[in-house]
């Protein structure tokens, strides 16, 4: 294998297989991203709480010592991996991004982080998220803002917002994130990168609490589909301790083929008849997408939703305040610690203290409709297209968007409605980068596909990067906010 003078340009496949054939050193990977972290995360903070650069280089020795001996650890084997700053990780603080916890360190890994240790991977340290994970802008008052990888003056998005601009800047090969309302979509779509949210149950996630729905999945992000798969290969697959996991074998992931587009029909969404605001040259960069599946012998039509998106996202809103603010409720009724919260988080245990168990019902049976309403959609398509936002990246001072296209944000994540449907339905989706506007900021291509259909939603995303090269498409040059 000849490789180039830059490791940190290869792909996470690529870069393993070099790794387990010795054409190249674990340790001379990790530090080539050692390297590009010191060049570029100081003016970005993408990665947080990094670990001994001289113990990271020890552990990188050790994964070529076991090499050596025969010993592969797995298909991460020496790979350096940063895991995001909502999930705990044994051996690195798990802060949150809140100074509540700016001191924690966790006893154990989260069930998927545990996977990719079992892999291979070298943890380095986090990726930076919004305090508690709330809301599509990566800020918060322990580490900072993260800033977007095409221009440090505008949001990364978020949550998984370190975890993409470290994937754009080639921080990092691989990253991991989790989504409840767009969290691994929105910020891989405003930094050019793929970002994967699987149905619920395809990754373990969390242990404390296994038998109420949830709306919040972990999943894969990377630059490009063979990477994406490579990643959801090692995160997924069932656990007995998640009576809800999915009883499947995550290792034909790791393979996407491209599909031949011919037959595939692709129902386009857009702004829901109107009911979304959307960006001016949001819509037009998604169908530029579409046009490109279109070209390769996909029928793409546009399809109503058949049913009031209001509806949706005001169950949504229900039980994101049940999950969300029950989630930080114990921090809110503690006087010393409610100080801390920032106004969402307050606002979302405040709103769910208006809650009864009977609107909870009511929200989850709304849910069921919206997912029966899927169902009947996915008879006339394969494929459900979105936008994977409804604005570009905005000016990183800003807290949220207020207002879209002329109309006012009513909540501090109404602006990311648009990925709404597909967590409200359980169905996977995938972020593709669909190209940047005028100002030459990125936008990206929801593709939603059926209930456990991540197989298929790979497979189209590799013919779609076989007709775009996006995964060759570099970010310019970054210079200083």
């Amino acid at each position: 294998m000849t490789l180039p003078s830059d490791l940190v340009t290869l792909h996470a496949t690529d870069l393993a297989q070099a790794i387990r054939s010795r054409a190249v050193s674990a340790r001379e990977v990790m530090q080539a991203h050692l390297d590009q972290i010191a060049r570029f995360n100081p003016a970005v903070t993408a990665i947080v709480s990094l670990r001994d650069p001289e113990l990271l280089l020890a552990e990188a020795e050790a994964a070529d010592r076991d090499l050596a001996a025969g010993r592969w650890r797995g298909p991460l084997h020496g790979l350096p991996h940063a895991v995001k700053d909502t999930s705990p990780a044994q051996g690195m603080p798990w802060t949150q991004g809140s100074p509540v916890f700016r001191s924690r360190m966790p006893e154990a890994d989260a069930p998927y982080v545990a996977r990719l240790r079992q892999a291979g991977a070298i943890l380095i340290g986090k990726t930076n998220v919004p305090e508690f994970g709330l809301g599509s802008h990566t800020v918060n008052p322990v580490f900072g803002p993260t800033r977007n990888a095409y221009d440090p003056g505008r949001s990364a998005g978020g949550s998984s917002g370190g975890a993409a601009v470290a994937l754009a800047l080639r921080m990092l090969p691989l990253a991991d994130g989790s989504d409840h309302a767009g969290s691994l979509r929105n910020p891989a779509a405003w930094n050019g990168v793929l970002g994967l949210r699987p149905s619920p149950g395809r990754v373990p996630l969390r242990t404390d609490e296994v038998f109420l729905p949830d709306l919040t999945v972990a999943g894969p992000m990377a630059r490009c589909t063979a990477d994406l798969g490579l990643l959801l290969s090692v995160m997924a697959g069932p656990d007995p301790r998640l009576p809800q996991a999915i009883q499947e074998d995550p290792a034909p992931f790791a393979r996407p083929q491209p599909r031949d587009l011919p037959g595939l029909r692709v129902g386009w969404l857009g702004d829901c008849g109107g009911h979304l605001a959307t960006e001016p040259g949001v819509l037009d960069l998604c169908e530029q997408g579409l046009a490109v599946l279109e070209a390769r012998g996909a029928r793409v039509e546009p399809l109503a939703l058949g049913l009031d998106p209001e509806e949706v996202w005001q169950a949504w809103r229900v039980l994101r305040a049940w999950l969300a603010g029950g989630a930080q409720a114990p921090l809110w009724r503690d006087p010393q610690t409610r100080a801390a919260l920032k106004p969402e988080a307050a606002w979302e245990v405040e709103e769910g203290l208006k809650l009864d168990a009977f609107a909870i019902l009511e929200a989850s049976a709304m849910r069921s409709r919206w997912y029966a309403q899927v169902l009947r959609l996915f008879e006339t398509v394969d494929l459900l297209a979105l936008p994977a936002a409804q604005v570009f990246p905005f000016p990183i001072e800003e807290a949220w968007p207020r207002r879209i296209a002329g109309r006012d944000m009513d909540t501090y994540h109404r602006w990311m409605e648009v990925t709404i449907p597909a967590t409200m339905a359980g169905c996977p989706a995938i972020s593709l980068p669909a190209g940047r506007n005028q100002g030459g900021l990125p936008m990206g291509l929801q593709l939603i596909a059926p209930h456990r259909g991540e197989a298929a939603l790979l497979s189209v995303a590799a013919a779609y990067e076989e007709a775009t090269a996006f995964d060759r498409m570099l970010p310019p040059p970054l210079t200083a906010p």
